[in-house]
């Protein structure tokens, strides 16, 4: 069947939120992504940061094959075995007590909020906590998670929101201090931000923001559904700032590929916040999705990928700096690991270089600031860097 026939086909039963790049994608390898034209492209963008182990592994394919096999849900009125391994891995590697597995990200983040409310409702007897979170944020599109996402034109078309929210300057010490009031219960950030155009928290901020929560027993949650699991060269970004969060979310490359997230959390919040009744899921955490997490902490652990991408990034900065160098309309960048930003002038517009890019066999993505972001599968290595530059160098 041709491309066109299968676009006009999905255009025709799918609802329109999304303005598709015009490729039909059919099989992925390693690092690479084919069409239905059978066409191959170098993935620099892994699924928005979540096929962090790259296409096809087929270790990971095989846990899921074996478990589809023997049992892919149960509902959480149970236990299962993936989910208790799963459970045991991601809070050992995380540096976290007690975690909850959701179906996205987002709920990771509605998850999240109700643990710092409930917290703070049984600490004070009673409700009308509010949160803190940053501008330029993106936390999901959810209501919740929505409402705490701080830019104007996710929300707008969608108010009222949920309220009780207020918004300071990323990287701003004395913005967080003048948003929180006696009311604040949590403050939630992005070590480094995504959507919001790949700028990474100073570490003197975070510091001090863990130190208002100490002091005021707010809870500081972080965000690291996109900077986690291995993309900034730890396995969350806290780790490398040595800040830990009192609540830490996770989705993206936690199930590569498999739709999963989770909310995890200190032994102190869990045990002064949510109890039976207060919280739940359906499908969340389930045999399936858990043996995917079981198995992708196995493999993150055996080759090492914090490691890899501690130890290419240096490579890919470099080759990235030398190319802003050389073309004027690449203002700088910025990023962390394998979480890299590309400023683009805004005489041209970063949507017509990722669709260049695209027709030249590379992914890559865009981000708010006019932005070029690179989130490769955490497997390349400098021949894949090499590539990329190469088309990108072309291109621009």
């Amino acid at each position: 069947m041709e491309k066109k026939e299968y676009i006009n086909r999905a255009e025709g039963v799918m609802l329109h939120v999304y303005n598709r790049f015009p490729v039909v994608f059919d099989h992925g390898n390693g690092m690479y992504l084919y069409d239905t034209d059978g066409k191959k492209y170098l993935d620099f963008g892994s699924g928005i940061g979540v096929m962090a182990l790259g296409y096809n592994v087929a270790e990971l394919n095989q846990t899921l094959k074996k478990q589809i096999d023997k049992l892919t849900h149960t509902s959480n009125l149970y236990y299962h075995v993936p989910m208790i391994e799963a459970a045991e891995k991601i809070t050992k590697m995380s540096g976290m007590d007690q975690v909850f597995f959701t179906n996205s990200g987002a709920e990771a983040i509605e998850g999240a909020i109700k643990v710092a409310k409930k917290y703070a409702y049984k600490r004070d007897g009673h409700a009308g906590h509010e949160v803190v979170a940053m501008q330029h944020s993106f936390h999901g599109r959810t209501v919740g998670a929505l409402s705490a996402t701080g830019t104007d034109h996710y929300r707008e078309p969608f108010y009222p929101l949920m309220g009780g929210v207020s918004f300071a300057e990323f990287n701003d010490f004395d913005s967080v201090k003048k948003a929180v009031n006696e009311n604040t219960c949590a403050i939630l950030l992005e070590p480094v931000q995504g959507e919001g155009g790949i700028y990474p928290a100073d570490p003197e901020f975070l510091q001090e923001v863990r130190g208002l929560c100490d002091e005021k027993d707010i809870l500081l949650i972080f965000d690291e559904i996109q900077c986690g699991m291995g993309r900034t060269g730890s396995l969350f970004a806290y780790q490398k700032y040595g800040v830990k969060p009192d609540i830490l979310t996770s989705a993206k490359a936690l199930g590569c590929g498999v739709p999963v997230g989770a909310f995890l959390v200190t032994e102190k919040v869990a045990k002064n916040s949510l109890e039976p009744g207060d919280h739940g899921t359906t499908y969340g955490g389930n045999p399936l999705v858990c043996a995917s997490v079981s198995k992708v902490c196995d493999l993150m652990e055996k080759y090492q990928i914090p490691n890899h991408v501690k130890e290419k990034t240096p490579y890919l900065e470099a080759a990235l700096d030398k190319l802003v160098q050389k073309k004027p309309w690449l203002l700088g960048r910025r990023g962390m690991g394998y979480m890299q930003g590309l400023i683009l002038d805004s005489s041209i517009p970063v949507g017509s270089v990722v669709q260049k890019a695209l027709d030249n066999g590379l992914i890559i993505l865009s981000a708010s600031g006019n932005v070029i972001r690179l989130l490769p599968p955490l497997i390349a290595e400098e021949k894949e860097i090499d590539e990329m530059i190469r088309i990108l160098d072309k291109i621009l």
